[in-house]
């Protein structure tokens, strides 16, 4: 198979985890990288587009802060909440 070089930015965290992964399993950058976007574009397209979960989410400022002051202030959980987490059917 022919082979090509692309380019792309990946943001710092990325970077240290695709190195620390290629050093402790002793296998090139390139390697990884190919097999990681094969196996992603294999779910893309096997895989029903609702169940896709992006790796992030990108929202505004105002509704970032009303879910970080909601994580910061947890609601009680509700009855169905527990029941569900204990692994019991819902009534």
């Amino acid at each position: 198979m022919a082979e090509t070089q692309i380019s792309a930015y990946v943001s710092e965290t990325t970077k240290e985890l695709v190195e620390r992964y290629v050093e402790a399993h002793g296998m090139k950058k390139g390697r990884l990288i190919e097999e990681a976007l094969l196996h992603h574009l294999q779910a893309l397209r096997e895989l029903p587009a609702d169940l896709i979960i992006p790796p992030r989410i990108v929202v505004e400022q105002k509704t970032f802060e009303r879910v970080a002051a909601l994580t910061r202030r947890p609601r009680k959980p509700t009855k169905a909440l527990r029941a569900l987490m204990d692994g019991k059917k819902p009534r």
